[in-house]
């Protein structure tokens, strides 16, 4: 059964922690600082994605909203080099969309 579409970015980050949780370690490498979960970066750059924004947005949008806060867990707003590090990390540069895409057979174009 497909997933639903939201058009709440509440209830997108909601899901994005819960799938973190399901298939992210807590913390990135062990020499990194600990300030921020995978799962909540994750879920940060799935906001992003959701808004179309770059980073310094991002940043903005989490400084303005209490509330995307709140359910994030996020006591400290991260950085945009902060998130900009945590993509590259946990999305090997792929796009955030590509990673929720299932893989389907792609007809040959030679025919």
């Amino acid at each position: 059964m497909p997933a639903q579409m939201t058009k709440s970015a509440l209830s997108l980050a909601r899901e994005a922690l819960k799938i973190a949780r399901q298939s992210l370690p807590l913390y990135g490498p062990r020499t990194a600082p600990k300030k921020f979960t995978n799962h909540q970066l994750f879920a940060v750059l799935a906001v992003r994605e959701f808004y179309g924004l770059d980073y310094r947005g991002t940043v903005q949008l989490l400084l303005d909203w209490s509330d995307l806060r709140a359910v994030l867990g996020l006591t400290v707003v991260p950085t945009y080099s902060t998130l900009c590090k945590a993509e590259t990390r946990l999305l090997k540069n792929r796009p955030l969309m590509d990673s929720w895409i299932t893989s389907s057979p792609v007809p040959n174009a030679a025919g």
